[in-house]
């Protein structure tokens, strides 16, 4: 198998978001690309920049970021062709890797605004080296700067910053400076494509949490009555745990919830609501066990709440009787 590190370069409306074309937010303008090996030895580039249609100026952040030249863009192939010849040089044994998460969904994005066929599997598994990066040498949950990453592991600055086959550039070498066997387990799931049914819905387990991704749903009221939504197991032994504090919202679309497994401990639980496609949205669970720190985290968030819906109610009572 093979590892192809990408990076992407996108434009977006000049004309402003009221203006843009909702099937196309962000459309691709430049793909820079490194094939490396199992071994992650260099065997391949890619790199080509790509004639924007729907929208051919660029937006003047697109300029003064990445410093594409806009002759030389109109005079560049369209992406179909371009987007073609990359999947190809790809092949079919390869693994994809990014700095972050937004490549490969623009990437798809761009594919079903021009109704190409997508080659990728359901579910796509891919290697977001940012997150990787952040497990191996932080809390697993910041994000550094990818300049700040080649800082960081003390490569050496020889080119700019900001174009395609740059960054891609610098992500090989953080990938293969990196103790990248340590965390090479931990891959993202792509949400461009979520799953269709019960059957399709994700569940990997890692070894320090577990992850599971659903089908999508009308509303959170309905999702929060799927059992496979709320369960909670344990991440080491799974079994079925019973909630110590049950799910509550903890802020906007995040929900926690505590469980004990009598043979590994606290465990805590964490729900995501994410939108899909025609107004649906989706649920991501991660369930992990849970030090004092985290336990205490949770217990005095929920408390934190309960006073302020107290709070809230008691204000309210007071304004309804000075109304009366």
């Amino acid at each position: 198998m093979n590892y192809i590190v990408f990076d992407l370069e996108w434009n977006q409306c000049p004309k402003g978001k009221a203006r843009e074309n909702p099937r196309m937010p962000f459309e691709i303008i430049e793909i820079g690309a490194i094939k490396l090996d199992e071994n992650r030895k260099e065997i391949g580039r890619f790199s080509e920049m790509v004639r924007p249609l729907v929208y051919p100026t660029l937006h003047y952040r697109t300029k003064e970021i990445t410093s594409l030249d806009q002759n030389q863009l109109r005079r560049s192939r369209t992406f179909c062709p371009v987007v073609r010849d990359f999947l190809k040089w790809c092949g079919d044994d390869c693994k994809f890797v990014t700095w972050g998460n937004l490549d490969l969904t623009e990437l798809q994005q761009n594919m079903d605004y021009y109704r190409l066929a997508n080659p990728f599997p359901k579910p796509l598994f891919y290697c977001d080296l940012q997150k990787m990066f952040s497990i191996l040498y932080f809390d697993g949950k910041s994000r550094m700067a990818l300049e700040e990453a080649v800082e960081y592991l003390n490569i050496p600055k020889d080119i700019e910053f900001h174009r395609a086959f740059d960054d891609t550039y610098y992500t090989a070498e953080v990938m293969k400076k990196m103790d990248f066997d340590r965390v090479k387990e931990y891959e993202s799931i792509d949400y461009h494509r979520l799953p269709s049914n019960q059957k399709e819905e994700v569940l990997r387990h890692f070894r320090t949490y577990t992850k599971y991704v659903s089908q999508p749903f009308p509303a959170r009221e309905e999702a929060f009555t799927n059992k496979r939504v709320t369960a909670m197991r344990c991440p080491k032994c799974g079994l079925a745990l019973r909630k110590k504090i049950n799910w509550f919202s903890s802020a906007g679309n995040q929900y926690l919830a505590l469980s004990v497994c009598p043979v590994h401990g606290a465990v805590k639980g964490k729900l995501r609501v994410k939108k899909a496609t025609d107004n649906n949205i989706f649920m991501v669970k991660t369930i992990k066990l849970a030090d004092e720190n985290a336990v205490a985290k949770i217990t005095e968030r929920q408390d934190q709440i309960r006073r302020r819906r107290k709070e809230r109610r008691v204000r309210q009572k007071h304004e309804t009787d000075g109304d009366s």
